[in-house]
């Protein structure tokens, strides 16, 4: 077994940046901003407990360049209109103790939160809890310019870099999909027309910010459902980021399409997307990140160690142990996962959540709280935000069916 140390190398990116050490705070719905967009002290609070707690880097979710294809009502929204200043404190909190503090950059497209948007994806869908409009050529031809101006507002805040998010279901991974992209346009047919858009948003960001400033990708391995992104494809769109200016590949997989099974809330044992980052290796030279199912500090030595994987993105950890990075530095602690029995469609994730509260509130518990009451809790918080977003950005609030 390779030592601990390896965890703790620091490693260079494409752009210069240096990363202090190999673990990364991987990007989540922490679904803690104020409702107009902004972040709260709560949230603040969070990303700083992170810094203080040893990680390199760590992702801010589904920060949005529009407020009208949000995922949720607490994501943040960068663009023209927002509070700079705000987003400054979030910046300096999450870069305390040598950290990296990155935003991912969203859009989720069909699966857009109902109560504050009109949910549009590369095609029109009619499904069990997934309806959407078909965007038109002037909304894709709209999008890289959105994102680009939201990458530079976020290193004008100072930000450390960006992600785009092509993972998980959202709008770039639904071009991806040949579930969600039934185009027959430019847009849509084989991977190299669906993986247009996402080349040009990554040009777009590129051009638009300074040459020391990280974009990073999010791409999934598979979509996990059938009729969706494939892994064989998915090497495709590597083969085309290496010739992009992106300074990281986050490998995940699977999406929150309604009914599907979160990988995350699978239970195993180890890494689940390896296997994949093994297939990849060989086809480019951008350096490589794997998040999903690294529990102990041995499936994440192994992992670097093993030459494939270039930085360990975790997510839950740090939601149980704020602090673990430097803890394992010291010595293998284990991770305080907890056990659910028969929870509620919703509840674990909920239970995440609102455990995110606790930490940016300095006031975590270690026992696990009734899921049912946590999923009342979580769901009227978002009804509370949703009525404040619809108000401030001057939209109504749609009834959900």
């Amino acid at each position: 077994m390779a030592k601990p140390d390896i965890l703790f190398e620091p490693m260079q990116l494409p752009c210069g940046v240096v990363l202090k050490n190999r673990i990364a705070k991987s990007a989540m719905s922490d679904s803690l901003g104020d409702g107009t967009g902004h972040p709260t002290d709560t949230q603040i609070r969070l990303y700083d407990r992170w810094a203080e707690g040893g990680l390199a880097v760590a992702i801010v979710g589904e920060v949005q360049g529009s407020p009208y294809f949000a995922e949720k009502p607490g994501n943040l929204v960068l663009n023209g209109d927002a509070d700079l200043d705000r987003f400054r404190q979030l910046a300096e909190a999450g870069a305390r103790n040598g950290a990296q503090l990155w935003l991912q950059l969203g859009h989720a497209g069909a699966m857009a939160y109902p109560p504050i948007s009109t949910p549009k994806g590369p095609s029109a869908l009619d499904m069990p809890g997934l309806t959407c409009a078909q965007m038109t050529a002037e909304d894709i031809a709209a999008l890289p310019a959105m994102f680009a101006r939201t990458a530079m507002l976020a290193q004008e805040a100072g930000f450390g870099g960006v992600q785009v998010h092509a993972a998980h279901g959202f709008l770039l991974s639904q071009f991806l999909s040949p579930l969600f992209n039934k185009r027959t346009d430019a847009y849509g047919g084989s991977i190299d027309r669906r993986m247009r858009l996402l080349l040009e948003v990554i040009v777009a960001i590129r051009a638009a910010v300074v040459p020391g400033f990280v974009v990073a990708v999010k791409l999934n391995a598979t979509d996990q459902l059938d009729g969706g992104l494939v892994e064989d494809d998915a090497l495709e769109v590597i083969r085309a980021l290496e010739g992009t200016g992106i300074d990281l590949l986050d490998i995940s997989g699977g999406t929150y399409f309604p009914g599907a099974t979160s990988s995350s809330d699978s239970g195993g044992t180890g890494p689940y997307f390896l296997r994949f980052a093994e297939r990849a290796r060989p086809i480019t030279t951008k350096p490589l990140m794997v998040t999903g199912g690294f529990k102990t500090r041995d499936h994440a030595i192994a992992a670097v160690a093993s030459g494939v994987v270039d930085l360990v993105g975790l997510a839950r950890a740090f939601v149980l142990q704020p602090d673990f990075p430097v803890k394992w530095q010291r010595a293998d602690i284990a991770l305080p996962f907890p056990k659910f029995t028969d929870p509620p469609e919703g509840g674990i994730t909920a239970w995440y959540t609102m455990r995110l509260t606790e930490i940016g509130e300095d006031r975590e518990r270690q026992e696990i709280s009734d899921l049912h009451q946590t999923i009342a809790t979580y769901e009227a918080r978002d009804r509370e935000r949703a009525k404040t977003w619809a108000a401030y950005f001057k939209m109504g609030l749609c009834p959900v069916t």
